[in-house]
């Protein structure tokens, strides 16, 4: 549902072309105004499926900053959080 593509060297690791993005995954925008920038996942929106992205945000009229929320489509995942012991085993192909 909230899966994004991974980058050449991912693919090629893990044999997969795309994963369920999670916190703390480092990505690539590679669609809309904020195209090239790279940062972590903060927050996971599962009602809206959007991302937001550490560093990317936008000014409010009264000066405020906001998270700016991003699909996982418009994304390339960098590096895998591999905290999580179940997605570590799933990728690596071990089953318990």
């Amino acid at each position: 549902m909230l899966s994004a593509p991974l980058a050449k060297p991912l693919k090629t690791k893990y044999k997969i072309s795309n994963i369920p993005v999670r916190s703390g995954d480092k990505v690539k925008v590679v669609r809309g105004q904020f195209k090239g920038q790279r940062g972590k996942v903060d927050i996971v929106k599962l009602a809206q499926l959007k991302i937001c992205i550490e560093g990317l945000q936008q000014v409010k009229k009264d000066g405020s900053k906001a998270y700016f929320p991003i699909h996982p489509s418009n994304v390339l995942v960098e590096e895998l959080n591999l905290d999580d012991k179940k997605r570590r085993m799933k990728l690596e192909g071990v089953k318990q």
